[in-house]
């Protein structure tokens, strides 16, 4: 692939189907922001779904930026794709955020686009700062002081309001200042002020000011009339060309390790009728069609979608299939696409653990999934799981070595069959807990005790032929650990580490902020959490429930998806809210 200078990028933008072009007169410009760079940031639908938001705004015209190529240029600008200007020039900077270990690479942009990266320390010449995005929603604080404003909820709910309430003419406070009384879910937080007991614990965190004591995450109730696919296609992106299509937001099973899963409650899905539209206007731009969402097997429609690509030259490819909802319309499409590879996660090895973590499915299911992918014509499996799960044992490690056996021997008999061996590839992710979760309250496992586990694993499957064993790095899951469950004070660290260009075994042991304590402490369920600020409708009474379940290997039902059921607060909160 052609390396992506600023040059070349904007060179095969111009070829780019369906981006979107205004004329800037008179209209708010905004420097929309990923902090990755472009193969990642135009992977992500949900950055190409704000984009067409603030475009389709008549008083607002927006570009896209990325982190550059080369970061570690000193004299590297930042400037937008479609026209090539720096960021520093827009009214603007929006940072589209879905993972927090790109919040250094968003210190990064701001230091070469020339921006104070501390809120405080900007004047009315600079572009206002705002970030939204998953990584927002559940825990900005880490990031606070470096952005003007959150944005705490779904975009077509919030920015239209948003924009109404920008005034670039007026002062940086009083706009501010507006902003954060007349837009809900907006977030400002240099009007909020944290203080902490003796032993480093959140004491308070309140307003200063008269702005809203709680933050109110905003989500869009009825999507039946908002779609959401790819704006740009691209061959310069993981997709390579696909129209990506959301089916729906959310999750119903409740996995108790999911950040997603609760954040972006109630789980909604669109109506078929909405979906097959979105799948004819991709079809008439490419034959790739990628359907999106954290449960994309439970769309009630999906069988008859898949139905009608198998009767097209549609190559269908989906971002998440459990292992007990595979069925024969599912299997048939996706033999048709012709994917060479599938995923399953397991992501415990032991069914103890699994129902630990609420996963609901069973050794049966993960075992006939293996089976029937390589019946269907798909040579090579995936298989994810988690290290240092809440309770885990010895025990629980080394039956993950023990399912990936099991699932090799029904692969080799489909494999075996077909004349086609193919490989296993099993990924090691180290459990990171996540704000508003029902494992928010638990210690990360300290990184030698993963380094063990995972060489445990590993240990296990080296002699094993056709499997090959993949692990994330125990020390940066700790970094995400630091951020996830972070809250101001983190930002120093963050501060000083892009002081020392990310020389992070250097900024840990000389930070006066002892990063441990965010890591690796259990918190009793009394602790005022720095992401308690945020309203998401959950009772905390039903996570520390969900905890507790946890604890006694309890497993909890798929949420019902329905207006009048009060179990965790979310729909029941509705009309009070």
């Amino acid at each position: 692939m052609e390396r992506q200078t600023g040059r070349s990028r904007r060179k095969f933008a111009e070829s780019e189907i369906g981006a979107i072009r205004k004329n800037r007169t008179g209209r708010i410009q905004v420097a929309l922001v990923y902090p990755n760079r472009y193969q990642v940031g135009m992977s992500n639908l949900g950055f190409q779904s704000v984009y067409r938001l603030i475009n389709e705004l008549e008083h607002a015209v927006c570009e896209r930026s990325f982190l550059p190529e080369d970061s570690g240029s000193v004299n590297e600008r930042i400037t937008t794709i479609e026209s090539g200007r720096p960021v520093s020039d827009f009214d603007i900077i929006a940072f589209s955020v879905s993972f927090e270990n790109d919040y250094p690479n968003l210190l990064t942009i701001l230091e070469k686009a020339g921006i104070p990266l501390h809120s405080r320390d900007r004047g009315n010449p600079h572009p206002f700062v705002i970030a939204g995005g998953v990584a927002c929603f559940l825990n900005p604080e880490t990031i606070a002081p470096f952005i003007d404003c959150f944005l705490i909820g779904e975009a077509e709910s919030m920015l239209p309001r948003f924009f109404e309430a920008f005034e670039p003419a007026a002062g940086r406070k009083s706009y501010l200042k507006a902003i954060a009384n007349t837009v809900p879910g907006a977030y400002v937080p240099e009007y909020y002020r944290p203080e902490y007991h003796a032993d480093g614990t959140l004491k308070s965190f309140e307003p200063v000011c008269d702005v809203p004591e709680k933050i109110r995450r905003i989500f869009t109730e009825d999507l039946s009339r908002v779609p959401t696919h790819s704006i740009i296609l691209t061959p310069f992106t993981t997709f390579d060309r696909t129209f990506l299509i959301e089916v729906g937001r959310g999750c119903p099973h409740g996995c108790r390790f999911c950040g997603t899963g609760y954040v972006y409650r109630p789980p909604r899905f669109r109506p078929f009728s909405l979906v097959d539209a979105c799948m004819k206007r991709g079809e008439s731009l490419t034959n790739r069609i990628g359907l999106v969402g954290a449960a994309v097997s439970d769309f009630p429609g999906i069988d008859e979608l898949c139905d009608q690509a198998n009767q097209k030259d549609i190559r269908i490819s989906f971002s998440s299939l459990r292992a007990d909802a595979l069925s024969s319309e599912l299997m048939s499409a996706l033999r048709k696409s012709r994917v060479k590879t599938a995923t399953i996660a397991p992501d415990a090895g032991s069914e103890r653990l699994r129902r630990v973590i609420n996963k609901g499915i069973t050794e049966e299911d993960v075992l006939h999934a293996a089976e029937a992918l390589v019946a269907n014509g798909i040579p090579n499996l995936k298989l994810y799981f988690m290290i240092g799960l809440p309770t885990e044992t010895m025990e629980d490690i080394d039956e993950i070595a023990g399912l990936c056996k099991k699932v090799r021997h029904c692969f080799l008999q489909s494999s075996r069959m077909r004349k086609r061996i193919g490989r296993i590839t099993v990924g090691l992710n180290c459990f990171v807990p996540k704000p508003v979760t029902p494992f928010q309250w638990v210690p990360m496992e300290e990184v030698p005790n993963l380094k063990k586990k995972i060489k445990r694993v590993k240990e296990s499957l080296k002699r094993v032929p056709n499997v090959r064993v993949h692990s994330d790095v125990p020390r940066w899951a700790y970094i995400q650990a630091l951020f996830s469950r972070g809250d101001r004070r983190v930002a120093e660290i963050l501060s000083f580490a892009h002081a020392n260009n990310e020389n992070w075994p250097r900024t840990l042991k000389a930070s006066p902020v002892n990063a441990d304590f965010f890591v690796h402490r259990e918190r009793p369920f009394n602790e005022l959490l720095p992401w308690d600020f945020i309203d998401h409708g959950i009772r905390k009474s039903f996570l520390v429930q969900e905890y507790q379940r946890a604890e006694a290997g309890e497993i909890s039902p798929p949420c019902v998806m329905e207006s009048s059921c009060g179990i965790c607060g979310v729909c029941a909160g509705r009309e009070e809210r």
